[in-house]
């Protein structure tokens, strides 16, 4: 699967060992001010970015999800399943750190892609634990063979990376007996800021509550702390929060305030029994005659649909409205007309939430990790109406 690159100027691996084992040893001093990695941003929304995550991120980072996940797992017993690349974020903190740290078992998935191949490597072993994102889930519970896996050894399903579907939830509990339980985190935040308790019993669609030593606040456009229940953009302070981007001090200015917050956008909201619930990327907001729509909700309704396998929303320019909402499905049911989309979405949504536009895909254009490129679709469909 890799690529036979054929690079100028290379000093191949052996090599440099070879280099490297004539230099005097020499310690070098670490403090939690260091920097541990350049971690770059997914690039969803925007330009990818390294985030400076110092000795001092992952270390509070392991001890604040390593506190979490404390009460439901056994040291030394579980077998997790691994089919984020490990360059990811969330699977390099909590699959290769804390699992690895109590002793786990990971089961590396080199091609999530291939469902099949993934469905017989999980088939091998007493497989407790599994983390993954929304889409990964959906494709699993999709293949008619995944519901012949024996999951009996099974007690843990961690969903993050991007929202937690309550169609795919659902239908994961009914297949697996286990609870798909949401957490929330970003590349800057190493990435853990909400989770859930690991020991619910049913979905709740919340990303939880924060992580211990950390301090959430969601505020308006003009700064200040939003009502309960009122939407707002999420702001995050605490050890886990990175140093800043990489030679890049005018964005690192634009994220993290004077008090050392940072500016996540991502809208969300905080439940009376204080749990906060994502809504959506701030960027991805659509605004419809004034009023506020958010992609989230569109495509967890569209994706109840029975015939519906994926499904994204983008907002598109409309003189009327100022935006107009567009979704883009993938039939499960070969069947399945825009009427029937249609129908389905006035019947569960507001009218000016429901989409003006309906288009069929065999397929949604997804980073290497499996979330959808929402800004892919946008770019394409306005280059489309252009010509």
């Amino acid at each position: 699967m890799v690529p036979n690159w054929q690079l100028a100027n290379v000093i191949r691996l052996p090599d440099a060992l070879k280099k490297g084992d004539k230099q005097p040893y020499q310690k070098v001093s670490l403090t939690h001010d260091d920097i541990a990695f350049l971690q770059y941003t997914g690039g969803t929304t925007g330009v990818s970015k390294g985030a400076m995550l110092t000795h001092g991120n992952i270390v509070a980072n392991m001890l604040q999800a390593g506190e979490w996940v404390k009460p439901v797992v056994r040291e030394g017993q579980e077998v997790i399943v691994t089919a984020l690349p490990l360059y990811h974020i969330f699977s390099l903190t909590a699959n290769l750190m804390i699992f690895t740290e109590i002793g786990a078992l990971n089961i590396m998935i080199t091609n999530p892609r291939d469902i099949p191949a993934f469905i017989k490597e999980i088939k091998k072993y007493p497989v407790t634990a599994m983390t993954g994102v929304n889409t990964l889930f959906n494709a699993l519970l999709n293949h008619p063979e995944f519901k012949t896996v024996d999951f009996s050894t099974w007690r843990l399903a961690l969903g993050g990376g991007m929202a937690v579907q309550k169609a795919v939830a659902d239908k994961w509990k009914q297949v697996t007996g286990v609870p798909l339980i949401e957490a929330y985190g970003l590349t800057e935040t190493s990435p853990a800021a909400c989770i859930n308790p690991l020991d619910l019993k049913e979905y709740n669609g919340t990303i939880g509550v924060p992580v211990p030593s950390t301090e959430i606040e969601i505020r308006n456009a003009e700064g200040q702390p939003v009502a309960e229940g009122e939407a707002g953009e999420l702001w995050i302070r605490g050890p886990q929060v990175m140093k800043g981007y990489w030679n890049r001090p005018e964005e690192t200015a634009k994220v993290i305030d004077s008090r050392g917050f940072l500016a996540t956008g991502d809208m969300a909201m905080m439940t009376a029994d204080g749990f906060v619930k994502l809504v959506d990327r701030k960027k991805d907001m659509i605004l419809v005659s004034g009023f506020n729509v958010y992609p989230n909700e569109i495509e967890d309704v569209v994706a109840t649909h029975p015939g519906v396998l994926e499904v994204a929303c983008i907002g598109l320019p409309d003189e009327k409205s100022g935006e107009v909402v567009k979704v883009f499905v993938v039939k499960k049911d070969p069947a399945l007309t825009e009427a029937d989309v249609l129908q389905h979405c006035k019947a569960n949504l507001t009218g000016y939430k429901v989409p003006k536009h309906i288009e069929f895909r065999a397929e949604l254009p997804k980073t290497n990790v499996g979330k959808i490129l929402r800004r892919a679709l946008r770019d394409e469909s306005l280059k489309t109406a252009a010509n």
